[in-house]
């Protein structure tokens, strides 16, 4: 583990016309010449001259041959050099820890996992995480003075500005755990800590660029359930940073109903779709699943369940479609409360059902007698897979880096 920190590392682009031209060259694969990027930007000619000279220095882009446009001399084409910037991604999740490296473009070039220490000492985590980071980046073969920084996607609740993750129902031995500023101290790299759904969020929105939906719902199906939501192009954070319980919301638990733990037709979302109650469901009717005792035990049943369903078994099919159903039925209050246009469904044990579970949760809302709005709902999983929490941890740190901030216009004494 590092004994020194590595520099800021995380603001070193520095400048707001810095990421201005930075994010116009990242949001064009193609590359832009150096008049398109005036035109895309609204900068001058000689800010752009000065901005790409700087840019080019520091590696982040590179003259990449010339196009011939009219009578005027050929243009030099400027692409993004996504591999000379690379940030760090980790998920905490109940059973296992994930990180991912990511570089400039989003691309996942590297990831690993570790077991969840559990945090009697609190110590013990940050030397888990702070060695495995490391380690990602040593094995990447990736110089450390190139990473940006770290994002850390944690359970709720977390109180954001002091970096401490408070106490999270599913992880019941972590109370107060600083996390953010004692991974920072024992990596040497700028850390961010977020709720995990808002960090699904912000690395949709990233990923997706120009074609991100502007207002969308992201249904974060892991350990618990959980909605993170963007709104006119910006994530739903609330006062203390904790949005997206949407476990409590009552729902119709349709073919889910009279099984363990339910005392009738409706009840809590999260409590009906939870993996361990779906474990146990599955075996009732006939999957030969391991009983679910502790979280290592539902991941591995859940496995089974997803084996059994790309192998056609009709009673796993069915249940991912019960459970995808009753999910679909609470997102649709989502839908309604703050009229949006996409529903994103992902998360670590969602990729592992999806076939089966998201058409019928695309039906269970776009097909709802509850269903208030008129124009149409597209509702699609996303394409991260189950490393969406740790990669959109790491996209954390590239948003920051790289996306122009308004803020950074201020005047700072």
């Amino acid at each position: 583990m590092a004994e020194h920190r590595r520099g800021a590392n995380l603001p070193s682009i520095g400048g707001f016309n810095r990421t201005v031209v930075l994010d116009a060259v990242r949001r064009s694969p193609d590359g832009l010449s150096r008049v398109e990027l005036a035109s895309r930007t609204g900068l001058s000619a000689q800010t752009v001259s000065n901005v790409t000279r700087f840019l080019i220095e520091a590696g982040m882009i590179a003259e990449s041959g010339t196009i011939v446009s009219g009578r005027g001399k050929p243009r030099t084409i400027l692409r993004l050099e996504a591999a000379s910037r690379y940030a760090v991604g980790v998920h905490v999740d109940p059973a296992v820890v994930t990180y991912v490296l990511l570089d400039l473009a989003g691309t996942v070039v590297a990831s690993s996992t570790t077991s969840t220490p559990t945090a009697d000492d609190p110590s013990e985590v940050v030397r888990t995480i702070a060695t495995a980071i490391d380690g990602l980046v040593r094995d990447a073969e990736v110089d450390t003075d190139a990473v940006l920084g770290v994002g850390i996607a944690s359970p709720g609740p977390i109180d954001v500005d002091a970096g401490v993750v408070l106490d999270p129902p599913f992880l019941p031995r972590w109370r107060d755990v600083p996390l953010r500023d004692a991974l920072s101290e024992a990596t040497g790299y700028p850390v961010l800590l977020e709720k995990d759904v808002t960090a699904a969020v912000v690395g949709e929105m990233f990923l997706a660029g120009e074609s991100s939906a502007r207002n969308f719902a992201f249904v974060y199906f892991g350990t618990g359930f959980g909605v993170g939501l963007a709104v006119d192009h910006e994530p739903v954070r609330g006062v203390g940073s904790n949005a997206g319980d949407a476990g409590h919301i009552m729902v119709d638990q349709g073919a889910l109903a009279g099984t363990p733990d339910s005392a009738g037709t409706r009840g809590e979302v999260g409590a009906a779709v939870a993996p361990d109650r779906l474990v146990q469901i599955a075996r009732d009717r006939g999957l030969p699943l391991d009983a679910p005792s502790d979280v290592e035990s539902v991941d591995r049943a859940w496995d089974g369940l997803a084996a059994a369903i790309d192998a056609g078994d009709p009673v796993a099919i069915g249940l991912a479609e019960d459970a995808g159903t009753v999910m679909g039925n609470a997102v649709v209050l989502i839908v309604n409360l703050l009229d949006i246009d996409r529903v994103v469904f992902g998360g670590p044990f969602w990729s592992r059902v999806a076939r089966a579970a998201l058409p019928a949760a695309r039906a269970a809302i776009v097909e709802s007698p509850l269903l208030v709005p008129k124009h149409p709902v597209v509702v699609d999983e996303s394409d991260r897979g189950a490393d969406v929490a740790a990669v959109g941890a790491a996209c954390l740190v590239l948003d920051a880096a790289l996306s122009p901030r308004a803020s950074a216009l201020l005047i700072r004494r």
